[in-house]
């Protein structure tokens, strides 16, 4: 499992923008095959900020979504958007 998290940082008058989008992107990526969960956070105390969560069975899986029109064209709609660069983490978990 990967878990594969993005913070990005907008201009507040874009949120409503980026909800948007988000919200029509979701279903979309949320039935791709390999995604198991996405969520959406708004940070706490900057509610510019937004991180989704992404869960995906395999680094193939991300792979191929990353390659997908899904991602590309939800990517075009946002990356206008940011007001700086996005952070992008993938995480395995870690066994003890």
């Amino acid at each position: 499992m990967i878990v594969r998290i993005v913070r990005m940082t907008f201009d507040a008058k874009d949120i409503a923008t980026f909800k948007s989008h988000f919200a029509t992107s979701y279903p979309l990526i949320r039935n791709f095959e390999g995604c198991e969960n996405l969520q959406l956070f708004e940070d706490k105390d900057q509610p510019n900020v937004m991180i989704t969560y992404s869960y995906w069975r395999g680094q193939v899986h991300l792979d191929n979504y990353r390659k997908s029109d899904v991602f590309k064209s939800t990517w075009a709609k946002v990356k206008p958007l940011f007001i700086a660069a996005p952070q992008a983490f993938s995480m395995v978990e870690t066994k003890y």
